[in-house]
């Protein structure tokens, strides 16, 4: 069964096709970020243009690149939810309209669910339940994979997501947009321990996280030496901070692994990439005798070979589009597990 998946979320239009939820066909992705980088981060009036112009095209060449037509298409899948929406109305527009004009299923995908089957790609041989780590630019979230198209969030930011917070902070330092590749070059050269972080906790929630403070702490220590004419040393502060957000996500995984009963731990999201996060991730997994799965780093960001592969399972468990698709953006995880 070959399955065509849009993305249109955020900043990247991304179309694939994927067969039978886990063989990538195609895999293409048109980035914007050149062009958000002279603002210092995603303009959403931008964003939508874009991906207006380059929707057709991008899945043009997915078909071309998987050597198919729509007649070889069993289904659509397209992001509904979350993202920007005026991003996502271009990805569900294109991709009704193109569904109801070759006389195809149109899958509804959740983001969040599409970078947890990225996974799936990387490793076939994962199979649901497991426990995974959520981390990207508009999400931290510890959730449990009850099966594939079933999920029961038990943790979540209260406020920042990691990779915001990595992006602002990024952004005091110095470094250009997106700051999260660059936070983690300049942490291999830095002193993890050299500046001393908060580790925000939130009250009576164990699993859930708090990353403002933290964001906030670093750019008072930087802006404060500024003011006294003393500088910050870059690497050091990336080191720390990178360590300090890294140990934050793995001990909440652990914890939620350890009182749930889980010993397969799966990570995705864009943060899924940082090697400070990897790494610490991978040692605790180690430690424990957990099984630890990752995607390649190709599969971290957004793209559309994850919604291809979550569509797929969608389809399989009868989700197709209905009156959902009028209210993106506003469900979450939890309710598409229902």
């Amino acid at each position: 069964m070959k399955i065509l998946g849009i993305e249109s979320s955020c900043d990247e239009t991304a179309c694939s096709v994927v067969e039978d939820g886990k063989t990538v066909l195609s895999n293409i992705v048109a980035s914007q970020i050149d062009e958000h980088r002279l603002y210092g981060g995603v303009v959403p009036e931008i964003a939508s243009r874009r991906h207006a112009e380059n929707i057709t095209w991008v899945t043009k060449a997915a078909l071309e690149e998987a050597g198919c037509t729509m007649d070889d298409i069993d289904a659509v899948a397209v992001t509904y939810a979350p993202g920007l929406i005026g991003a996502l109305l271009v990805g569900v527009s294109f991709a009704k309209g193109l569904a109801m004009s070759a006389g195809k299923p149109l899958v509804p995908v959740h983001h969040i669910a599409g970078h947890i089957a990225a996974n799936y790609i990387s490793h076939p041989e994962l199979k649901p339940p497991y426990l995974c780590l959520v981390v990207s630019g508009g999400h931290s979230h510890i959730v449990e994979v009850l099966d594939y198209s079933r999920y029961h969030v038990i943790g979540r930011t209260r406020d920042d997501a990691a990779g915001e917070c990595f992006d602002k902070v990024a952004r005091t330092l110095g470094f250009e947009y997106p700051g999260g590749k660059f936070i983690d070059n300049a942490a291999k050269s830095g002193d993890p321990n050299a500046y001393k972080l908060p580790h925000p906790k939130v009250q009576g929630s164990e699993y859930d996280f708090s990353f403002s403070g933290l964001k906030t702490a670093v750019i008072n220590l930087v802006h404060n030496a500024a003011q006294k004419g003393e500088t910050v040393n870059v690497n050091d502060m990336a080191a720390s901070f990178q360590n300090t957000i890294s140990d934050i996500l793995v001990d909440k995984a652990m914890l939620a692994a350890k009182d749930l009963g889980y010993t397969t731990i799966g990570l995705a999201g864009g943060v899924s990439a940082n090697s400070g996060v990897r790494e610490k991730l991978q040692k605790a997994c180690d430690k424990r005798g957990y099984k630890l799965y990752m995607p390649e780093f190709k599969y971290c960001g957004d793209n559309g070979a994850m919604i291809a592969c979550q569509g797929y399972f969608d389809y399989l468990a009868g989700r197709r589009a209905d009156e959902s698709l009028n209210g993106i953006a506003t469900l979450s995880l939890d309710k598409i597990s229902e």
